[in-house]
């Protein structure tokens, strides 16, 4: 594309618009990326110009158009946002801002980074919501692009896309985009899926066609004789939507009968009921199927009649009613609010209808754990609704599997604190009902409440409940956890052989907190307590090591003297006197190991594993001779991970498992993917056989399929 053909393209439908601020935005960005390429070979500029073609196509303003064709000189050139603010106005410089990526700052991880992008980003959005229209954009184009990646980073992105991005296209409505990017998505992450479905889908297209010509031809002849103007459309099934009803409903393709739809776009409100009778005149409707989102309005302002019937030999198919302006909405969401009304993104309607990004905004301003970002997240951007109702009647949009806890939260923070017990549809219930479309939802709540309750957490599903639970936890638990953090810091000072004293001097707590991103001492503290942070992590902070560090005198001595002397920590060091010992975090050796020093540069020697990964390559001059001291009575921390079935209290019978050995646990952490178990430990271990009694101990627990000594493959 040229910047030509974009101008040919807007002007073919606004004749009046002034291309002067588009072109000179073009220009500048032409300049500034001059000389970059893309991964394709082709010249950068031609993603902005893209991206800017798909801005418009979604029906934005000039404005938009100029953002889109800039959005990437910050990030990736010289040019400073100043400039932008100068040359072309404070609003498109605010759009460039809001799309563009910290880059400039240090994280200590990808997902931190990615944390807070997305966090800038949602902040730009409350500001003006043009911000998202243009990244989604820019997402797309690099999802039709994605092809000449590596395959690593072609992987990484589609899962972003497809957890992220491609969910807040379903909140917002722009479904038009929302299909594309799952599609792209799928065809990344799972190829094969993705082209074996590509090829039965056109298997059948001859037939489908040929079917869905034949309804249409039925229902227009219908609504001619009711003189109702209508358009009549076949609706196809997007890959990624049978892939998904095949995975989590376990059929086969054969067993997706609803590849089949029509839609039929209609003039007024009126006419869609309408023809929603004559529908259910020519073909027998499907009892619980259809739904009335026309009186009902989803969350992110979708609105349509849906209704599946059986057609002819038999086959259901879905209808789709809706009118024009439903139908633009139905496709590009929000963007379409530029389409239909004059105020644009200052258009009260259209902020009371999205009031679901305010709450993102309160809970994700709170979080600095990048997983529990992440992780709610995703809850927040939930792709299924129920719709339920309050004593009032008012209408509260709820994801799909919520509860009455969940609902209390949604009326208010106190009312969720102070919830003690619920009625749905004047039925007591318990807490973890699942509430229905349709349930009128009573809160019982007492100010004598104790409050929330941790095993709350287990089955609510909002982001806002999950969020203000776990804060009032924080705050009830914070004396508890700070105290708690402190001994946990002081026993990790002591077995690391450091002054306790001197490390928890306030000037050290102090500046340990600001590098692990916190403000004060107490915070620290009760973060160790509440194990989101590891002492271990403080200690590197506080050491300026990455790993926390062991100091060993050893003096130079002749080699009879050096067979009778008692190491330090276990370890004795050839013919070196005063280094730095630390016990390397990629293979954690334990005696019983054979183990290799190696002389790092300023940290000292670092023990590994003989057959540990990281030394092949390394220069063999700075290996040096190292032992175990067989009397030495110390232990040394391992990694373990423990893979099984998911199941109640399995987590627990692990730890039981552990307490009877009598081993310190240092750290522990659980997760769930698709039915199957993942425990991590570090526990304290005194030598390799140990471990091997561990692993067969562990083994016993029902449902374990396997344990494993962690061995990192970094340095």
């Amino acid at each position: 594309m040229t910047i030509d053909e974009l101008l040919g393209k807007i002007k073919a439908t606004k004749p009046d618009v002034d291309e002067g601020p588009i072109r000179a935005a073009y220009e500048f960005a032409a300049e500034a990326h001059r000389g970059q390429k893309r991964d394709s070979g082709e010249d950068f500029i031609q993603h902005p110009l893209e991206v800017a073609a798909i801005v418009f196509d979604l029906g934005m303003d000039t404005t938009s158009v100029v953002a889109a064709l800039l959005h990437d000189v910050v990030e990736d050139t010289e040019a400073e946002l100043e400039e932008i603010n100068r040359r072309f106005g404070p609003d498109v410089a605010m759009l460039v801002d809001g799309v563009t990526k910290l880059t400039r700052l240090n994280f200590q991880t990808q997902q931190e980074q990615q944390m807070e992008n997305l966090r800038k980003m949602f902040l730009a959005m409350t500001q003006d919501l043009r911000v998202i229209i243009i990244k989604l954009a820019d997402r797309l184009h690099n999802m039709r692009t994605l092809k000449a990646l590596p395959e690593e980073r072609q992987k990484r992105i589609a899962k972003e896309t497809l957890e992220i991005y491609a969910p807040l296209t379903h909140r917002l409505g722009m479904w038009k985009i929302k299909w594309e990017l799952e599609d792209l998505a799928l065809r990344y992450l799972d190829p094969e899926a993705y082209y074996d479905l590509v090829q039965k889908v056109g298997q059948k297209r001859q037939e489908r066609e040929g079917f869905v010509r034949s309804v249409e031809q039925t229902l227009a002849n219908a609504l001619k004789e009711t003189n109702i103007n209508a358009e009549i459309q076949g609706r196809p099934k997007h890959f990624y939507s049978i892939y998904h009803k095949m995975q989590n409903q376990g059929k086969t393709f054969g067993e997706i009968y609803d590849l089949l739809g029509i839609r039929v776009i209609v003039d007024t409100v009126q006419d869609c009921y309408e023809v929603l009778g004559i529908v259910h005149t020519l073909w027998k409707p499907i009892p619980g199927r259809f739904k009335d989102y026309v009186a009902m309005p989803k969350s992110n302002m979708y609105q349509s009649l849906h209704t599946t019937v059986i057609g002819p030999e038999g086959e259901p198919f879905e209808v789709q009613i809706r009118t024009r302006e439903m139908h633009q909405i139905a496709e590009y969401g929000i963007a379409a609010h530029w389409i239909y009304k004059e105020n644009g993104p200052n258009d009260k309607d259209l902020r009371e209808k999205i009031a679901w990004l305010r709450h993102l905004i309160e809970w994700q301003g709170e979080m600095k754990d990048s997983e529990e970002f992440m992780e709610t997240l995703r809850i927040g951007l939930f792709m299924d609704e129920v719709f339920v109702f309050t004593p009032r009647g008012d209408v509260k949009n709820l994801p799909a599997g919520s509860t009455p806890v969940d609902f209390a939260y949604s009326v208010h923070t106190a009312l969720g604190h102070q919830c003690t017990g619920a009625k749905v549809n004047g039925r007591l219930v318990p807490l973890d009902y699942q509430l229905k479309n349709g349930d009128i939802v009573q809160i019982i709540s007492s100010k004598q409440s104790a409050g929330p309750s941790r095993d709350w957490l287990q089955f609510v599903k909002t982001s806002k409940a999950k969020n203000r639970i776990r804060q009032w936890l924080r705050e009830q638990n914070r004396e508890e956890n700070i105290q708690i953090g402190r001994e946990m810091l002081e026993r990790e000072l002591r077995k690391q052989g450091m002054d306790v004293q001197e490390n928890l001097r306030q000037e050290v707590l102090l500046d340990g907190a600001k590098k692990l991103g916190f403000n004060n001492t107490d915070d620290l503290l009760a973060a160790i307590g509440d194990l989101k942070v590891t002492p271990a992590m403080f200690i590197g902070k506080i050491a300026g090591e990455k790993e926390p560090v062991r100091q060993v005198p050893v003096r130079t001595e002749s080699e009879d003297k050096r067979k009778n002397r008692k190491p330090s920590f276990g370890v004795t060091v050839r013919g070196v006197d005063n280094l730095l010992i630390r016990f390397s975090k990629c293979c954690n050796p334990v005696p019983g190991d054979e183990i290799i020093g190696f002389i790092t540069r300023g940290k000292g020697v670092s023990i590994h594993r003989s057959d540990c990964i990281n030394l092949v390559n390394e220069d063999k001059e700075r290996i040096i001779e190292v032992a175990w001291d067989k009397d030495y009575q110390g232990t040394y921390p391992v990694d373990f991970e423990i893979v099984g079935t998911d199941r109640v209290n399995l987590l627990a019978d692990v730890m039981n498992a552990i307490s009877e050995m009598k081993l310190y646990l240092n750290a522990a952490k659980a997760r769930n993917k698709k039915g199957t178990a993942y425990i991590n430990l570090t526990l304290e271990i005194a030598n390799s056989e140990q471990i091997r009694h561990i692993c067969n101990r562990i083994k016993k627990v029902e449902g374990i399929q396997d344990v494993y000594r962690v061995s990192r493959l970094v340095r």
